[in-house]
């Protein structure tokens, strides 16, 4: 026995293949580069991206409180829209600024609301218990779409012989999903909701935020799993410049271009990275009752993936480039293994009326994460080199591991947060 198949769960899937047709993602490190940037001004880019998001994330919610969940995700659409549309008319680092704080509105907009949406529809239809089946599911369909992007934008990448036209391409999936959440039910739209909407208003989403961290085991779960995916999401585009390297000494393919060359050792790589994932994904919820449940899960996902952080960092720098990529395959696995696991343990600590909330605090901190992470390891990445950056996000990530270690169930947590 399983969750149902129903036509609201392939539109769900459908709107995480859809979202994740990013066709930048597999080169936008590579792009900057090419533009002139340092790594320094890259982790600033992002960093004004993370920022933007946080103090988007209060207005972007009354434009939920007012128009529901749909309206605000549609309006996430049109923001990624402007946002590429920028990338790719208007080349400098004032405009990549600028597309960064519109992506931020994007990602505003929908961080925390889909999932709540997903929730939603499982408390409805009376399927929670299969909270990280159904989810890991749905998820895995958007890892679909991330290795079918991988093909897609390295093969715009060779037929173009650019990286610009990625941004444009990656507008029409956008457009796509607007009309595949306008077919969303009215009743995960979240206006009609007698206990909440999709996010609280200004006084209420400080409310929420303050009671969600009063309790030990939900503020730790939040804080666990937003600074675990800070790391991952920083770290993980230091594979760019590994592959590209890579392709350099590669003796063949050598009547192509450099471009060309990176392209196609890019697409190959992303796109077995994210079909490795998707599978992940898809059996979380068979991992974590085999792994003495989800908290256990979690944990053991934390030590394995700081020391293949480490080990990539260090292969890296030895130009051991091969090794670098397995143990990249490793944390791209147990990343996606570990994400179900983490909405579902989430889920569990915060109520259900401040769901939505409790996603958005989550989203919150992995955002404040990720300010911090992006410019210092970019700073250190044009001093000491990409490898030495990625092992210190490893050690960092070890010492890390004994503060924010969930508690097994019935015992208390060593951790004082």
């Amino acid at each position: 026995m399983t969750f149902i198949r129903d036509r609201q769960f392939y539109r769900f899937s459908a709107y995480g293949f859809l979202k994740n047709l990013r066709f930048f993602e597999p080169f936008i490190i590579l792009y900057f580069r090419e533009a002139g940037f340092s790594f320094l001004d890259i982790g600033i880019l992002f960093a004004i991206r993370e920022i933007s998001t946080v103090l988007l994330e209060v207005p972007t919610g009354l434009v939920a409180d007012i128009g529901g969940r749909k309206i605000s995700m549609i309006f996430s659409m049109a923001a990624y829209i402007v946002s590429f549309l920028t990338f790719f008319f208007f080349p400098s680092y004032a405009a990549a600024a600028g597309a960064m704080v519109l992506f931020a509105c994007g990602e505003a907009f929908r961080t925390g609301t889909h999932k709540a949406m997903i929730l939603e529809y499982l408390k409805i239809t009376g399927q929670e218990k299969w909270k990280p089946d159904y989810y890991g599911a749905t998820r895995a369909a958007s890892k679909l779409g991330s290795a079918l992007n991988a093909l897609v934008a390295a093969a715009l990448v060779f037929i173009t012989g650019s990286f610009r036209y990625i941004f444009l391409a990656a507008a029409f999936p956008c457009l796509i999903n607007m009309m595949n959440l306008a077919s969303y039910p009215h009743n995960l739209n979240g206006t009609d909701i007698k206990e909440s909407h999709v996010r609280p208003g200004i006084k209420d989403t400080l409310k929420h935020f303050v009671s969600i961290f009063r309790d030990h085991d939900a503020r730790l779960g939040i804080i666990n799993s937003a600074v675990f995916d800070g790391f991952f999401k920083v770290t993980k585009e230091y594979l760019q410049p590994v592959l590209k390297a890579m392709a350099i000494g590669l003796p063949i393919l050598t009547a192509l271009t450099l471009d060309r060359r990176t392209a196609i050792v890019i697409g190959f790589v992303y796109f077995v990275l994210f079909l490795a994932a998707s599978t992940a994904s898809r059996y979380s919820g068979k991992f974590s009752r085999r792994i003495k449940g989800v908290v256990h899960s979690i944990n053991i996902t934390w030590i394995i993936c700081f020391s293949m952080l480490i080990v990539a960092g260090a292969f890296g720098g030895l130009s051991l480039y091969v090794v670098t990529i397995g143990a990249y395959l490793v944390l791209f696995i147990l990343q996606n293994i570990r994400r179900p696991l983490c909405v579902t343990y989430i889920s569990d600590k915060v109520p259900h009326r401040v769901m939505a909330s409790g996603l958005s605090v989550e989203s919150l901190v992995k955002t404040l994460a990720m300010t911090i992470l992006a410019p210092a390891f970019g700073y250190i990445a044009d001093i000491a080199g990409v490898g030495i950056t990625v092992a210190a996000a490893g050690v960092l990530m070890g010492f890390l591991y004994l503060p924010l270690r969930l508690g097994e169930p019935g015992q208390e947590s060593a951790s004082a947060l």
